[in-house]
């Protein structure tokens, strides 16, 4: 099997967490898909948000080594949802089941975008706290895709399928890329025409990022110097947008950084959510945490707020 080949923490991560399915709209053929791993105590986890190949799976490597390092990681995929309202309707009402206030999100590409929308959508009342940016953009028209937006829901899915991998790598990879190319493929083809459409539908309608209404929210910029779906011209809009961001640069790791340079990604995702810890936002289990990190957490906070 592909999973195998990537890591044999995979089947150790599909025999030792456990798959939920959630419905919380009433069309009751849109279920959520999600692990939630780590301490249930804490009320402000790391969510994770796949591209539009991804499902739940692809973050599995973060799933284990964040919960082992004490913080709660939800991992999720989305139903079938065509309108960006419509996708920001159901992930509130999601939080709203799972009793969570506020969170942290991570996103890669769609995922990225969707996280930004969702921000953007509740923030007279937020809901989230923070943003990680895996190679995601911050406007759709970048794909050129504006107008056959609104026919993916006529493709047939190996169509679909087509133009998904017309954005993987093509050329020479070293082998853990190569391996996460294999396993998002794969990844790939247990999805139905539904969700690739939607997918689709969502990552190509004409839509922006409105930043004023997010500028205050902290955000990490997470993006590969080789070769990836996104442009130079996205990667740079993105900077512009947000440009208080703090910066992860990887030099290698593709479209799937989170699945090959998953040491790498872990390392960032940690640096991120450690200026929370000692709050009530935290995503980590304050007894993992040693004595003098929060107190040094705590001046900074005292800090901030003389400023």
């Amino acid at each position: 099997m592909e999973e195998i080949r990537i890591s044999p923490d995979y089947n150790w991560f599909r025999s030792t967490v456990p798959l939920k399915k959630i419905i919380v709209d009433d069309d009751d053929s849109k279920v959520w898909s999600l692990y939630d791993a780590g301490p249930k105590s804490i009320r402000c986890p790391i969510i994770f948000l796949p591209p539009v190949s991804g499902t739940a799976e692809v973050f599995f490597q973060q799933v284990l080594a964040l919960t082992g390092w004490g913080y709660r990681v939800i991992s999720l995929q989305y139903p079938v949802y065509w309108d960006l309202l419509e996708f920001c309707d159901g992930f509130r009402k999601l939080l709203d089941h799972l009793q969570l206030d506020k969170v942290h999100l991570f996103g890669a590409s769609l995922g990225g975008f969707l996280a930004q929308k969702f921000a953007e959508h509740t923030h007279k009342s937020p809901r989230v706290h923070s943003l990680i940016l895996c190679n995601s953009f911050s406007d759709t028209s970048i794909f050129n895709q504006t107008l056959t937006a609104n026919s993916f829901w006529l493709m047939p899915a190996f169509m679909l399928k087509k133009i998904v991998l017309g954005n993987f790598a093509k050329g020479p990879v070293d082998s853990k890329m190569a391996d996460a190319i294999d396993f998002m493929v794969d990844r790939l083809e247990s999805l139905n025409q539904g969700e690739l459409a939607s997918r689709l539908t969502l990552n190509c309608q004409n839509s922006y990022v409105e930043p004023h209404k997010i500028k205050d929210l902290a955000v990490t910029i997470m993006d590969v110097f080789d070769q990836s779906a996104l442009s130079h011209e996205a990667k740079e809009e993105m900077y512009k947008l947000y440009p208080n961001a703090r910066r992860a640069h990887l030099k290698t790791g593709g479209n799937f950084p989170y699945l090959c340079r998953s040491a790498e990604v872990n390392l960032y995702i940690q640096i991120h959510l450690r200026q929370f810890h000692g709050t009530r936002y935290a995503a980590i289990n304050s007894d993992m945490v040693s004595a003098e990190e929060l107190e040094v957490q705590k001046s900074h906070l005292d800090v901030s707020r003389e400023k």
